[in-house]
């Protein structure tokens, strides 16, 4: 298999009782690359993202990230992952040094020195790494998540809603945080939200899902100008609104 694409989604279908939540999904996303999965509630991002992160098994489809069969060899895949759900918390009673101590033994346990200081890093969160995470606004215990995420340097990186639920200010922050990492390791990371304005900041490539089907995939500005539309939201409407 061809490892010029670090991921590689071929064919995904995921069905739960009678719902299909996926239905032939299909990407690939190149290293140094920030891939979005943009679609409603209930269009099959996070299905399919989970599938990627090896948590679920399709019913059929393949998946294959830095050449690894990531259905047949899930342990030899997840070293290659890093992965933050939206639902992801921290632990309250634990600083976020300890936290960053403890993930770096489990993903780095070669070289967990060096993990701990690009976790500490990325994060930017100084001092108040040395707090316990109950002292931690909602924008500084995801930054220190998403550093979780990434402290291994994965060449693939997977983040749902890495934005969820910030202001402002914070969310700014976790993009500056996102883009940088992406320049600096050279990466790839897919993620998946439901801010257009983000999408289009963030990503050089995206795909339209719209009940569990990709119906448009391209850049922000290629999907702007195919659809006639002044932004990328409304060209996800257009989109949607022609299948």
């Amino acid at each position: 298999m061809t490892t010029e694409y670090i991921l590689i989604v071929d064919n995904l279908w995921k069905s739960y009782g009678d719902k299909v939540a996926v239905k032939g999904v299909g990407f690939r996303v190149r290293k140094g690359e920030i891939f979005g999965l943009i679609g409603p509630n209930g269009a099959g991002k996070t299905t399919t993202l989970r599938i990627i992160a090896t948590l679920i098994k399709p019913d059929k489809g393949a998946v294959w990230v830095k050449g690894v069969d990531a259905i047949k060899d899930p342990i030899s895949a997840r070293k290659h992952i890093g992965y933050l759900p939206e639902d992801a918390e921290v632990y309250p009673r634990l600083t976020g040094f300890e936290h960053l101590l403890f993930y770096a033994r489990l993903r780095s346990p070669d070289n967990p020195e060096k993990a701990i200081e690009f976790g500490k890093k990325i994060s930017g969160l100084g001092k108040r790494l040395f707090d316990r995470t109950s002292e931690y606004s909602k924008g500084m215990k995801r930054r220190l998540l998403i550093a979780l995420a990434l402290l291994s340097k994965p060449d693939l990186a997977i983040l749902d809603e890495p934005t969820s639920g910030l202001d402002v200010y914070a969310s700014v922050r976790v993009r500056k945080m996102i883009r940088e990492y992406v320049t600096s390791t050279g990466s790839a990371m897919v993620i998946s939200s439901h801010n257009m304005l983000e999408v289009e900041y963030l990503c050089d490539r995206v795909a339209f899902i719209n009940k569990g089907v990709v119906v448009a995939e391209g850049s922000p500005r290629e999907l702007v100008e195919k659809y006639s539309a002044e932004n990328l939201e409304e060209a996800f409407v257009k989109a949607v609104a022609g299948r």
